[in-house]
C-alpha cells in the first residue's frame, strides 16, 4: 500500500490510513511492544497529510490497537478488555441489552472458564480465588463486597489460561459493579445470603482440588440460583 490515497475509492481517509498501519503491523509480524514507525513516515508513504494520520494513530490508541505517549514512538498494542466494556456498557444503557442477556452470555463463558481453572491454575491463583470467596463472607462493606466478587469471578477467568476469556469477563466489571449490589439487596435473609456464600466457596474449593466437573456444575449453581433468575425477574 502506498502513494497517493483517494477517500472516494473506499472509506475516510483516516478509516484507510488506520487499516494501513493495521495491514503494516500483520504484515510485518510485530507483536505486543514492537515499535512502529512515527505519523511522519506513515503519512509519506501513504501520501496524506501528517493531521490525517495523527487522526488515525488517535483512533486506534482509543482502540487500544497501538501504544502512544509524548516523546517516543507508537508501540504495538495489547489486548485490553476496556474497549468491549464501554460497547456493553453502551448496549445495556441504551436498552439494546439487558442486565439478564449480559448474564446469560456470562454464564455460558463462566461455566467454561471455572472447568479451565481447575485444569489449569497455579497455586497462587488457587488461593487468590479462595481468598476472593471467603472474602465475601467478612467483606460487609457493599463496595469491598463487590471488589470481591469481581476480583473472584476475574481470577478465574485468568486461571483457565486463555487470555481472551480473562479479557471478555474483564469487560463485566462495569456492569458487575451495578448488578452485583443490586442482587446482594435482593437477599433479604440470612439464609440466602449464606447460600451465596456457599456456592462462591464451592466453586472456589471445586477449583482450588483440580475437579474441573464439579466447578463447571458449582459455577451454574451459583449463576442459577443467585444471579441469573434475580436480575431476569428483576429485568
Amino acid at each position: 500500500m502506498s502513494g497517493m490515497l483517494d477517500a472516494a475509492a473506499g472509506g475516510s481517509l483516516v478509516e484507510r490510513a488506520m487499516e494501513f498501519v493495521r495491514d503494516h503491523i500483520r504484515t510485518n509480524d510485530l507483536k505486543v511492544g514492537d515499535t512502529l514507525p512515527g505519523e511522519g513516515s506513515f503519512a509519506t508513504q501513504m501520501g496524506v497529510s501528517r493531521p490525517v494520520m495523527r487522526e488515525a494513530f488517535g483512533a486506534l490508541a482509543a482502540l487500544r490497537l497501538v501504544d502512544v505517549g509524548n516523546g517516543r514512538k507508537p508501540r504495538v498494542g495489547a489486548i485490553d478488555g476496556s474497549v468491549m466494556a464501554a460497547s456493553m456498557g453502551h448496549a445495556v444503557n441504551t436498552a439494546q441489552v439487558s442486565l439478564a442477556d449480559v448474564w446469560d452470555v456470562r454464564r455460558t463463558l463462566e461455566l467454561r472458564t471455572a472447568e479451565l481453572a481447575a485444569l489449569n491454575r497455579s497455586e497462587e491463583q488457587a488461593r487468590a480465588i479462595l481468598t476472593a470467596a471467603h472474602g465475601l463472607a467478612v467483606d460487609h462493606d457493599e463496595a469491598a463486597r463487590t471488589a470481591a466478587d469481581t476480583a473472584f469471578h476475574q481470577t478465574i477467568a485468568a486461571a483457565s489460561g486463555n487470555p481472551l476469556f480473562y479479557q471478555i469477563v474483564r469487560s463485566f466489571e462495569e456492569l458487575m459493579a451495578l448488578a452485583i449490589p443490586r442482587a446482594w439487596q435482593q437477599r433479604t435473609t440470612t439464609e440466602e445470603r449464606e447460600e451465596t456464600l456457599a456456592l462462591h466457596r464451592e466453586v472456589a474449593d471445586a477449583i482450588a482440588a483440580r475437579e474441573p466437573a464439579r466447578a463447571r456444575v458449582a459455577m451454574e449453581q451459583h449463576f442459577a440460583n443467585s444471579i441469573g433468575e434475580r436480575l431476569r425477574d428483576a429485568g
